[in-house]
This record gives C-alpha cells, structure tokens and sequence, in this order.
C-alpha cells in the first residue's frame, strides 16, 4: 500500500538541487550585476544551470507519480475518484503558475528587459496539469520524454521559430530574451522521463528498492531544504543580492 510518509532521497536529491541553485544564481548575480568575468552562457556554468533544471523536473516526475499513486489508494472505492485526482493536480498547478507569476512580476520590476515570462516554475505548474493525461502511459512516458527532447531540440537547431504569443511551446521569435526561459519543448520531455523514472522505482507510490541508509549529518539538511524548495526558491534571489550588496556593496548596473 502507499504510505504517506515523504521518500528522504526524493527530498535529498530536491534539497541538492536547490543548493545547485543556489549557487549558479550566485554566480550570475555577480556576472550580471557586478560585471564579474563568469561565462555563464556557455562552458561549464551552462551546463551546469542545465543539469541544475533537468535534476528538478525528474523530482518533479517522479513526485507525480507517487502523488498520483496515493490519490488513487486514497481514493479507492469512489466512483468519482478520477475527478478528485484531477481537481487536485489542477489546483498544485494553478498554485505552482500563480507562483511563477509572481517571479514574473517581481523580475519585470526588478529588470525590466530579460524578465521572466516563462520560467521553470510556470514550466512546473503546467507540466503538473499534463501529467493527469500522461501518468497513465506509466514506463513508455520515458520513450515519449526522450522523443519530445528530441524534437524540441530538432527544432531549436533547425531556426523554427512560432508567434510571441506561444513561447511557452519553445522556439521564440527573434529577438527574445529572458533570465530564466524553461519552455515546453524541450523541457517537458525530461519531466516525462521523471514520470518514467517514478513509475520503476516508485510503482503504486512504494519504493521497489530497499530504503536507503543515508547518514542524517549530511542527508537531513537537504531533506529540509528539499521539503521546503518553493519557499527557498521565492526568497532566495532576494536574500543572494542582500548579502551580495552587504559584502561587496551596490551594484555597478545600478
């Protein structure tokens, strides 16, 4: 049966993924703000901000999926638990959009040129609503993943670009910019690979390996941050650019 208690890796891996973050902003603070010399565009720090997203959307996958899973045990019985499952996805969704929103505004303010239009966490909110039509393909959701990143890179490659208006797909018209561009294609391919991903080693919502022994010292403070990612997420560019002004001082930009 699917219990209700939180998977400590699951949280572990989000609570890495948050300090990968952490520190890839930081650094670009300093290369946007202050004009040091970090190549944030290409090189290591590039692949670095990409292996800092692809880890958050195959959390976000896997979590789905054993979400899902406990509605369904949650539910068990009632002819109209397929309506319950879907009210409650599409309400995280809404909720995790309205939160990405907000980055949107508070960048449109903060940066005028560059903001956020359509970031990871709107990428997040949308992507929980599509997964109610996705889960059900259970393991085949990893070829179906592989496929859209493909295509979205395809694409991409190839100059494809669509109407302003549908940059939440991918391929944006020229000229186009943002701090933080997480479109669907091809970004949602790797959350259906988490879904994928969940699906074997989460099935029914239950580990199918035994649990792990993680040792506390080092595991429970990602676990806490883990658990507390979105918060984290909202406050810490703040919180970077206040330190950042109380030890180096204002910057240059302004």
């Amino acid at each position: 049966m699917a219990g209700t208690d939180r998977y400590i890796e699951i949280d572990a891996a989000r609570g890495v993924a948050i300090l990968m973050m952490i520190l890839f902003h930081t650094v670009f603070d300093l290369s946007f703000f202050y004009g040091y010399p970090f190549n944030i565009a290409t090189g290591f720090w590039r692949y670095f901000a990409l292996s800092t997203a692809s880890l958050f959307l195959l959390i976000v996958g896997v979590s789905l999926v054993i979400s899902h899973a406990r509605e369904e045990e949650r539910l068990a019985g009632d002819p109209r638990r397929h309506i319950g499952i879907a009210i409650k996805f599409l309400k995280r969704g809404m909720g995790i959009i309205a939160c990405g929103l907000l980055v949107t505004f508070a960048t449109w303010l903060y940066l005028g040129e560059g903001f956020v239009i359509f970031g990871i966490l709107h990428l997040i909110g949308v992507s929980t609503i599509l997964a109610l039509f996705f889960i059900p393909f259970r393991k085949v959701n990893l070829l179906i993943g592989v496929v859209l990143i493909g295509v979205g890179i395809f694409l991409a490659e190839a100059g494809v670009t669509i109407p302003f208006w549908l940059l939440w797909l991918g391929m944006p018209p020229a000229p186009f910019t943002s701090v933080d561009y997480t479109p669907i294609l091809p970004w949602f391919g790797v959350v259906l690979i988490g879904i994928g991903m969940g699906e074997q080693l989460y099935p029914g919502g239950n580990r199918s390996f035994p649990a792990p022994h993680l040792p506390a010292p080092i595991f429970s403070p990602l676990a806490f941050f883990g658990r507390h990612s979105l918060l984290i997420y909202l406050l810490h560019q703040p919180v970077i650019l206040i330190l950042l002004q109380l030890i180096i001082g204002v910057p240059t930009l302004w």
